[in-house]
């Protein structure tokens, strides 16, 4: 059967429709965004042994991205989750969301390395801070926003504060590196970071890498600490790193230093090219 113009428009209308309702779910009288329900399975408050890193994708804008993004992170509840590519607009979206939908409290600190109005919208003349955020249940100090010295074809850097995970004060890091195509790059950024990573006895690093396990520039960081999947190792004959965007490699990452991990989990998302990667933790 073929089907005329009007009705092949008719149709793709009302399938654009159906997939926001979807993605969203349905808005208030108002026009205000509303509650996505959570999973049978989801967390039912904030898990105080549990850390969570995601690249968010900036650019990758879909209607409703951050109702969905929050609905997501509210489903594992972490303690602490550091978030990249972000945009300060989105994140304090997304955290009024967490509070105001699902009753999730976190305190916020922003790492923000450029401003970029193509990336994070506002006036031309006044764009929107790009960058790192970390929010945690717990407050946080002594924060250090670092950019690398070199960041490669776009400004990257590092946000570290102090706070609490399992009831236990330590020192989390929240990173991302230089694009897949400069591993000289990368490899000085990771120089930087791990030196101030050295420091500390009990550190969280949580980030996008944009490097395989098995990437040389990665070996400073191996050198300090184990990624929270056990069976991850820094050779191709080490064992089964489980991949973590679409494009099947992994890049994100839960380096732990002094922390014991006790399960992680890969979760893939509709609004974003990066998976979700959490991971429960143990004592010392």
């Amino acid at each position: 059967m073929v089907l005329g113009r009007g009705t092949r428009l008719r149709l793709l209308a009302a399938f654009m429709t159906a997939a926001c309702i979807v993605l969203i779910g349905p808005s208030a009288p108002s026009g205000a965004p509303s509650a996505v329900a959570l999973p049978s399975y989801a967390a039912k408050k904030v898990v105080a042994n549990r850390v969570l890193t995601w690249n968010i994708c900036n650019p990758c804008g879909r209607s409703g991205h951050n109702v969905g993004r929050a609905a997501e992170i509210a489903t594992y509840a972490p303690q602490v989750f550091g978030l990249q590519e972000a945009c300060v607009r989105d994140v304090e979206k997304i955290r009024d969301y967490l509070e105001n939908f699902y009753g999730l409290v976190y305190h916020v600190e922003y790492g923000t390395v450029l401003r970029n109005w193509s990336r994070c919208g506002g006036l031309p003349w006044r764009p929107g801070a790009f960058g790192q955020a970390l929010l945690s249940a717990a407050p946080m100090t002594d924060r250090v926003q670092t950019e690398y010295p070199d960041g490669g074809s776009e400004d990257r850097g590092y946000l570290a504060v102090t706070t609490e995970v399992g009831g236990r004060p330590v020192r989390v890091f929240n990173t991302h590196l230089a694009e897949r195509r400069q591993p000289e790059v990368r490899a000085r950024q990771v120089r930087v970071l791990a030196a101030e990573v050295a420091r500390h006895d009990r550190t969280i690093v949580l980030g996008d890498f944009n490097a395989v396990p098995d990437a040389p520039e990665l070996g400073g960081m191996w050198a300090l600490a184990r990624d929270t999947d056990p069976e991850c190792r820094p050779s191709p004959a080490g064992g089964a790193c489980e991949t973590t965007t679409d494009w099947q490699s992994k890049f994100d990452y839960v380096f732990l230093r002094g922390i014991t991990p006790l399960a992680h989990r890969v979760r893939p998302s509709l609004y974003s090219d990066h998976h979700l990667l959490y991971s429960d933790l143990g004592p010392v």
